[in-house]
């Protein structure tokens, strides 16, 4: 499922995209016709993955990202779906490793915020839980 239609710029920093599915009436996260604003987290976390992607460019193929909390979310609206015209998607990294990010985004509207918060994204997960369960094994 993709929700994101184009992206507008990206740096090291930052990823800007842009989307319109949210007008989509067979959008798949449409519960009774209506597009809830807490979804536009799975926007945002759309935008990190590519972010991801386009930060691996030509070192191999990016690594698997889990979107593992949001903190501070503030929705600024109730649905998504009752907005025309284009979403705007921010994700800029505030820190992190090459396990752990830390991300701050936003989902606006013409100019208007219509929710924001941050992420924490694991990358390779399965990766760190077979290295800590190998050290985690007593000598014989």
């Amino acid at each position: 499922m993709c929700l994101l239609d184009t992206v507008q710029s990206w740096s090291e920093a930052a990823i800007e995209c842009r989307a319109v599915s949210h007008t989509d009436p067979t959008n798949p996260l449409r519960s009774n016709d209506q597009l809830g604003a807490a979804h536009g987290i799975e926007y945002a976390a759309q935008a990190m993955a590519v972010h991801g992607a386009l930060l691996a460019g030509a070192e191999g193929p990016p690594r698997q990202g889990y979107l593992t909390s949001v903190r501070g979310v503030n929705l600024h609206v109730t649905r998504l779906d009752d907005l025309p015209g284009e979403l705007d998607v921010r994700a800029e990294r505030l820190s992190g490793d090459d396990r752990n990010i830390l991300y701050q985004f936003s989902v606006s509207h013409q100019g208007r915020c219509l929710l924001e918060g941050r992420a924490a994204v694991v990358i390779d997960a399965s990766a760190m839980s077979s290295s800590s369960s190998m050290q985690k094994e007593a000598p014989k």
